[in-house]
Parts: C-alpha cells; structure tokens; sequence
C-alpha cells in the first residue's frame, strides 16, 4: 500500500476533474466524487485514459447540499482505502437565491463550507493514519478557496448561514469560511503532521456559476478565465511539492504564497467558525 492516495471532490468537472487527471497521470490512486450522473460517466472515461505507472481511479457520488450524504461518503471513502495522503475540498458553487435544504441549511454555505468541514472531520482518523507512518509534511488538506473571501468584512455570527441578510454576501462569506477552516484546522492538526492549505483559482471557465444569479452570469461572462488546468496544477504542486509540506495555514494563488485579507487571519473567528460548525451538526446529529 505504498501508492499515494488522494480524494478529489468535484471531480466531474472543471477543477477537480483536471486534477484527478494529473494526478492519476503521475501514478496516484484517487477517488472523486460528482454529483451528475452524467458528467460523472465522461469524467471516469477522460481520467482513467490519462492513468500512467498504475494509477487509477474510482469515482463516488455525493449530493453536498445534504449532511447526511457527505456522512454516508466518508463511510465509503474509508471503506475503499486503508491511506489519505491528500485530501482536496474543491466542490462547491454559487446560487442565485436562498435556498434551504431538506435538513435546513442554506445551500451555499452547506455545500461551499459545512460539506467539506464534515468530510474533513469524519476523514481525520485516516488522515492521521496515514500520517503516523509516512513522511513528514506529505499529509495535506487543501481547500480550493477564491479572492471573494475579501468582500465581507467578517461572518455575521448571528446569520452565519446568510438567511435572513444580505444574501448577495453568502458565497463571500462561505469563501472566508474556506480560509478561517484552514486556518484553524492547520492549528488543530499540527501535532499530528498533517498540512492544511488553501489556494484561490482565479476566474475559471468551468460550469461554476452554472446556478448562479444573472449579476454572475455576467460577469462570468465578461471576465476573463483560464482553462480548469491552470488552477489544477497548482492544486497537484500543493498536493505535492515540498513546499506545499511547511508552514500550514497559508493561501496560495498560482503556486506562489499570497497575503490573504486581514479577517482571514483572525484565529479568534476561525475558533469560533469551528465551535459554530460543530453545533450546527450537532444539531443534525452528526
């Protein structure tokens, strides 16, 4: 079981799909996960021709709206795999209005940051694992974040999920969720050798803000992107290169270290952020 393994969400599309090619290319087992069937099915055909020097890939399907399936996921994910070298928390995407799912939330922040905040918590057993034995700083999890975590000056600890204000902020501050997250699970992992991280793509030609509102749409449209592989492959060098091993918590934009905004380094709300995630689950009974 010396094979390096990594879970790659959003793995049908965009991002994550470009990922889990590269990375199966340079021999690495990986599991994704998607969402639709159909995307899924073509993800599978384009990343396994890619597998070179055996890697190999499996793909599981997982609805991030929903808690309890994102449960049901790292059940699966640790009954395929003895390892977790890498895991990357990549899927997520934007709405163009509130929407509450079936166990509550609303589906931006439930999708963008209590999705992977579960995934990663139930995952951490296998993570320390596979850190207990393998080399030092090699364990990492990486959260493909965005530049929208500037736009809010802070979460609104009192409608965190953005239900009852301004909704126009809710993936803005999901996305300063994702930095708080690394910020306070790097802090919370140290001992036991695992790097959390966290990189902004840059405006990628994806299906992304396939849901989102009409002011996104156009400026998806407007702006200029870059392919899916250019994110992808600062994603694999996070999830490979020695440097993306030191120093955790830092955030990184084209395989260089950025300086995130100010309230993305505040450890008070990135402890609190962690007590507010857990309650909300502990609520679910998760």
């Amino acid at each position: 079981m010396s094979q390096q393994v990594a879970l790659v969400t959003g793995a049908s599309a965009g991002i994550g799909k470009a990922t889990a090619r590269m990375l199966v290319a340079r021999g690495w087992r990986v599991i994704g996960t998607g969402r639709d069937p159909g995307r899924s099915a073509a993800a599978v055909a384009e990343i396994d021709a890619a597998a070179q020097d055996g890697g190999a890939f499996t793909m599981l399907h997982a609805d991030f709206d929903s808690m309890a399936d994102v449960k049901r996921l790292a059940g699966e994910v640790m009954a395929l795999t003895p390892r977790l070298d890498v895991l990357i928390n990549n899927a997520g995407g934007v709405r163009d209005r509130i929407i509450r799912t079936d166990e509550g939330n609303e589906a931006t922040f439930a999708a963008n940051h209590l999705a992977p905040f579960l995934l990663t918590r139930k995952l951490l057993p296998l993570l320390r694992a596979t850190a207990a034995s393998a080399p030092a700083g090699t364990v990492r999890v990486i959260a493909v974040g965005s530049s929208a975590h500037r736009r809010p000056e802070s979460l609104d600890w009192d409608d965190l999920q953005s239900l009852g204000s301004d909704y126009n902020m809710a993936y803005c501050r999901a996305k300063l969720a994702n930095n708080l997250f690394t910020r306070e699970l790097a802090r919370r992992v140290a001992a036991d050798g695992i790097i959390a991280q966290a990189m902004h793509p840059g405006v990628v030609a994806s299906n992304f803000a396939s849901h989102g509102d009409d002011n996104m749409q156009k400026h998806m449209a407007a702006a200029p992107t870059v392919s899916p592989d250019e994110p992808a492959e600062t994603l694999v060098w996070l999830a490979t290169d020695p440097e993306g091993g030191r120093d955790a918590g830092r955030y990184f934009y084209q395989k260089a270290e950025e300086q995130p905004a100010p309230q993305a380094l505040d450890d008070a709300a990135a402890a609190r952020l962690w007590q507010e995630s857990e309650a909300i689950l502990s609520r679910l009974g998760l």
